[in-house]
């Protein structure tokens, strides 16, 4: 009989993330591409000035990023913030030659036209630099996972800043929602998540 951290190991190598790259790709055929694969949840699919990352997410990169999104809007309903999820909507500019689909992605306040928070999921790291493209695009912060833990990058004027929490949620401590997230039991953690919310000041 397999031990609980020999099944998970076994899970993993399983469940591997892929990546392939394409570079000389134009916006004409970058367009295409998306055009073909329509809505499908096969491939995330980065551009970023002539290269194209195919990303094929695995399945433990699926369910945290399911969870993420879960509890972080359990987190704006307890606080009645606004929000307008986009999830993995691709998000593009031409001139600025960059296209994204995030894990997960959420405009505050009101609907825009680019997210103001980005979210990634990290299992296996390499590949287009995404905070460039993100940057291109002009969101306002992006979040990395990985390692089960939060990085969080602010965009000010022209580059991004590491920073310590978030300034679009300050109120959020990131330490506690990365603990709730890789919980074992995805329902007792958004029910101890919601108490915990309840708990804290806004």
């Amino acid at each position: 009989m397999l031990l609980l951290p020999e099944l998970s190991e076994l899970l993993q190598a399983e469940d591997p993330e892929e990546r392939q790259t394409i570079s000389g790709v134009n916006w004409k055929n970058y367009e295409a591409l998306l055009n073909d694969l329509g809505d499908s949840l096969q491939y995330r699919v980065t551009y970023l000035d002539g290269v194209i990352e195919l990303m094929s997410p695995s399945r433990r990169h699926e369910i945290r990023k399911t969870i993420i999104g879960s509890l972080l809007e359990i987190y704006f309903q307890e606080k009645r913030i606004r929000y307008f999820p986009l999830g993995s909507t691709t998000f593009r500019k031409q001139a600025k030659r960059g296209g994204v689909e995030p894990d997960e992605s959420y405009c505050l306040g009101i609907e825009k036209e680019v997210p103001d928070l980005a979210i990634e999921v990290v299992v296996t790291s390499g590949g287009i630099d995404k905070l460039e493209v993100y940057k291109r695009l002009g969101v306002a912060e992006v979040w990395f996972f990985q390692n089960n833990q939060f990085a969080v990058y602010h965009l000010r004027g022209e580059s991004y800043e590491l920073v310590a929490k978030s300034e679009l949620l300050p109120n959020l401590d990131l330490s506690i929602l990365a603990q709730y997230v890789v919980a074992d039991d995805p329902l007792d953690a958004a029910i101890a998540f919601r108490d915990k919310i309840k708990e804290m000041v806004n």
